[in-house]
């Protein structure tokens, strides 16, 4: 007998998780997302008939939609329960056109969270497809297929094969375009600070520093050496004394749950994941787990937000786990509620867990690794934004001696409220100087022990991580939260920015491209006119603007900036600059240059084809060799056993150009900037991420720190250890003998002119 209602979500996870809560009377499917889009071998456009969209069944998706089409035709209703937002509201409209199912029979249903009594409630208050949403929808995916097919071949023509132009990822490209040529043009400006080392007369000989603040009452900075001499000379022979004392609690407050963007930015902060993964296990989160004892789980509501609004609900259930957890000090009187920025769409709730009481630790044994991290940074971020604020019981001091202030404070936690559960995490990670002062009174003379001096420059502004990039793309309106990752993963896909370590850095490429989009189509490349842009097709989404009307204003400029482009740069072919490193051919003497292939990026010589030699990637440390005094290098390899990749550091004399070695010294830690105050030997650090304390290595040194006493875990046996070791010589001298294989490859022109059509079509068809 064949079932009465019909539900289609996307994912087969969420199929399961649903399908636990309905009746037997429903029969619940997947569709694996999209089954109807645009072509991919043409732009779909019917731009002369008012920008007509052909949609397709797409390929390789026949038997989901006979399948699909066999059991809605046997339903009485269908419920499409694709995912809350313009996209799902699209695959479900998309849905119905395909199935042909009318108006009668085809009802839509969004769950924000899989949940039995949300999925429940949401099948009774079905209704019908939300055609704003859908047409937002296609607006904006029109609005990229005419940026993107009409764009790109001018790229190829006058760029390189495979690449792409995007409303989306050329501005994204262009903001970390600009932080380098910030960074660039930044002229570094010295200051000095000095402190003073004072003693108390509390009988406990405590010292204590205190900053320079300035003079008569006025904040002064120290630009000189000789400003800071001049301080010391009319301080040092005076009496310093103690001005003012001031004692306060104050407060800090929870930072509000995770919207789509400050996940990924957390996420890549405290998990090093990138967005992209960020999102995959979110989803995974999301769609349903399964839990020992109680089937398919969704644990968090749905993760493409950029609201802040927490349901009654939810609230109250919260404020009972924190009272039975915590205690009744640990949450305030009035619920904590957040207000949502103005131009967020407030169609979701924030990313919260589902159900609270389902602890991390409760769940984890049924999750992965991945699943846990994440499930407990979205768990701890909610429960603590509706805790007490922390409190700090903090001490502020002011100092005089002959006319010249000199400030110190301090804080102590004095009830942990939030800090119990979460605590947000920096970009910049940086020791915390904790030094607490002792018992002082105004008026009370002090005994200066030393002055200490530093000098210092000021610093440019960091490099984007994938963090402060999402975070700069919030704040400038550019893209919304389902945009965030695919943008930032499409241009480093691209190649058009490079991860070097966690920072984003332009390529030359990227340059190139950013160069020409800024001189041919200012429009596209520019930030206020993409968040405009942003701003128009969420006015259709709220049904004040018509789709197409904006495909219209759109298409006019830039076609005729396409014509005048093409125009202005017939006959020209624009050369991407190779980006020279300080790596010396061992054969011919040139400096290498950096080259991108199949496995990502290599060092080659220039004078191919009459010098074939390459080597890997390698990046210069600071520091120099304790061994030979040679330069400091970060490599990467491939462990045999796990095929996973590691990282070490080593000696730039460890064999990897094709010669012999000539120094053996390689390690896990990570080598830093500053010298050993006994030994002046280069120091080293733990790996990892955050602030790690350096260390010497030097074992003849006063300061060595030992390898067990490092922070590593200790070796389980042999074998593991043999995992863990890097492979130096063998890989290194069989990735630098791949010379020989390219001269060969230099004697069949005709293959390699095969190959290299081949590849050009592969990067076509990827960069479409």
């Amino acid at each position: 007998m064949a079932k009465q209602s019909l539900v289609i979500v996307e994912s087969p996870a969420k199929a399961k998780t649903i399908g636990k809560y309905l009746g037997k009377e429903f029969e619940v499917k997947a569709c694996m997302g999209h089954l109807r889009d645009l072509p991919k071998s043409v732009i779909g456009v019917e731009i002369e008939q008012d920008f007509e969209p052909v949609y397709q069944p797409i390929k390789g998706k026949e038997d989901i939609i006979n399948d699909l089409k066999k059991s809605a035709k046997a339903a009485k209703t269908v419920y499409l329960a694709t995912d809350p937002d313009r996209e799902g509201e699209a695959i479900s409209w998309h849905l119905k056109h395909l199935l042909e199912l009318p108006d009668s029979k085809a009802k839509r249903v969004t769950f924000n969270e899989i949940t039995r009594k949300v999925v429940q409630e949401s099948i009774q208050a079905s209704r019908e497809i939300d055609q704003n949403l859908v047409d937002a929808q296609q607006a904006r995916r029109i609005l990229d297929r005419l940026v993107g097919y009409e764009l790109s071949p001018l790229l190829w023509k006058k760029v390189r094969r495979g690449l792409s132009a995007g409303r989306v990822q050329s501005v994204a490209t262009r903001m970390v375009d600009d932080r380098e040529r910030e960074i660039e043009a930044f002229r570094p400006e010295e200051y000095w600070t000095l402190d003073a080392n004072l003693e108390g007369n509390d009988g406990k000989k405590s010292v204590f520093s205190a900053h320079y603040h300035g003079k008569n009452g006025k904040k002064t900075e120290l630009k000189t050496e000789a400003a800071v001499d001049a301080v010391v000379r009319e301080t040092e022979n005076g009496i310093f004394a103690v001005r003012s004392v001031k004692r306060s609690d104050k407060q800090r407050s929870p930072s509000p749950p995770f919207t789509t963007s400050t996940l990924q930015q957390e996420a890549s902060r405290k998990l090093n994941m990138t967005p992209r993964r960020t999102m995959a296990i979110a989803q995974q989160l999301y769609e349903g787990v399964e839990i020992e004892g109680e089937g398919s789980v969704g644990l968090i509501t749905y993760m493409r937000t950029d609201s802040l609004r927490i349901s009654e609900e939810a609230i109250a259930a919260t404020r009972d786990f924190i009272l039975g957890r915590y205690g009744k000090n640990y949450y305030p009187a009035r619920a904590n509620r957040y207000k949502t920025k103005a131009n967020s769409q407030d169609a979701h709730e924030a990313i919260r867990p589902s159900n609270v009481f389902l602890t991390p630790e409760d769940v984890r044994k049924d999750l992965t690794g991945e699943q846990y991290r994440l499930y407990r940074l979205i768990w701890s971020r909610y429960v603590a934004c509706q805790m007490a604020n922390a409190v700090y019981d903090s001490v502020a001091v002011e100092i005089e001696a002959g006319g010249h202030a000199f400030r110190a404070s301090s804080s102590s936690l004095k009830f942990s409220g939030y800090t119990a559960v979460y605590e947000e995490g920096r970009d910049e990670e940086k020791e915390e100087k904790d030094s607490p002062l002792p018992a002082l009174q105004e008026g009370e003379v002090l005994t200066l022990k030393t002055f200490s001096r530093e000098q210092h420059f000021t610093q440019p502004p960091a490099h984007y991580t994938d963090a402060t990039l999402i975070r700069a793309m919030e704040e400038q309106g550019i893209g919304r939260p389902s945009t965030y990752a695919p943008t930032v993963s499409t241009i480093l896909d691209r190649e058009y920015v490079i991860k070097e370590g966690k920072y984003l850095r332009i390529t030359n490429l990227g340059r190139v491209v950013t160069e020409l989009m800024k001189e041919k189509f200012a429009d596209i490349a520019d930030l206020k006119f993409t968040a405009n842009m942003e701003q128009r097709l969420d006015s259709v989404e709220e049904g004040t603007t018509e789709w197409k009307a904006i495909l219209r204003a759109f298409y006019g400029d830039f076609s005729a900036s396409l014509k005048q482009a093409e125009k202005d740069l017939e006959g020209t072919r624009i050369k991407v600059p190779d980006e020279v490193s300080e790596e010396l051919c061992p054969e011919c003497g040139k400096h290498l240059v950096v080259k991108s292939g199949r496995f990502g990026r290599f060092l080659a010589c220039p004078g191919y084809p009459d010098c074939t030699f390459t080597m890997p990637l390698v990046i210069e440390m600071p520091g120099r060799c304790p061994k030979c005094g040679g330069r400091l290098m970060k490599r990467t390899g491939t462990s045999k056993k796990t095929n996973k990749q590691y990282t070490y550091y080593c000696c730039e004399r460890v064999g990897s150009r094709g010669e012999s070695e000539k120094c053996d010294f390689m390690t896990w830690d990570v080598p830093v900037k500053d010298d050993c105050p006994a030994c002046g030997h280069t120091m080293f650090k733990k790996a990892g991420r955050g602030f790690k304390r350096p260390f010497c290595i030097n074992e003849a040194c006063a300061n060595f720190l030992p390898e067990e006493k490092r922070g590593y875990p200790k070796k389980a046996d042999s074998g593991a250890e043999d995992a863990a070791a890097p492979e130096k010589p063998a890989a290194k001298k069989t990735a630098a003998k791949k010379p020989a294989a390219k001269k060969t490859a230099a004697k069949k022109p005709a293959a390699k002119k095969t190959a290299a059509k081949k590849t050009a079509k592969k990067t076509a068809k990827a960069g479409e």
